[in-house]
């Protein structure tokens, strides 16, 4: 894992899973999003539905390599305190 890179890990039924925040990622949410810019993508993120925060997790799992659990993300357990902690942490790690 390459923090650096925005990479970080979120637990799935006990398997840690890679996120992370490539430029690729960032323009498949702002076209998610209907966002124009960054900024604007950033005040969008700050209130995200369930169903959005799922669209993110999702879009940063593929971006990780993980896109076969990004594909079945909706029927897994995933706790929402730790999916938005992982969400945050990824793109803390990556704008920093």
């Amino acid at each position: 894992m390459n923090r650096v890179r925005g990479e970080v890990s979120l637990i799935i039924n006990g398997r840690a899973h890679q996120l992370c925040l490539t430029l690729g990622a960032l323009a498949e949410l702002e076209t998610a999003f209907g966002c124009q810019s960054l900024a604007e993508l950033q005040v969008r993120l700050r209130s995200l539905s369930a169903a959005e925060l799922v669209c993110v997790l999702a879009i940063l799992l593929k971006a990780g390599g993980e896109t076969a659990v990004a594909a079945r993300l909706s029927d897994l357990p995933v706790s929402p305190a730790e999916a938005a902690r992982a969400v945050a942490e990824a793109f803390r790690a990556a704008l920093a």
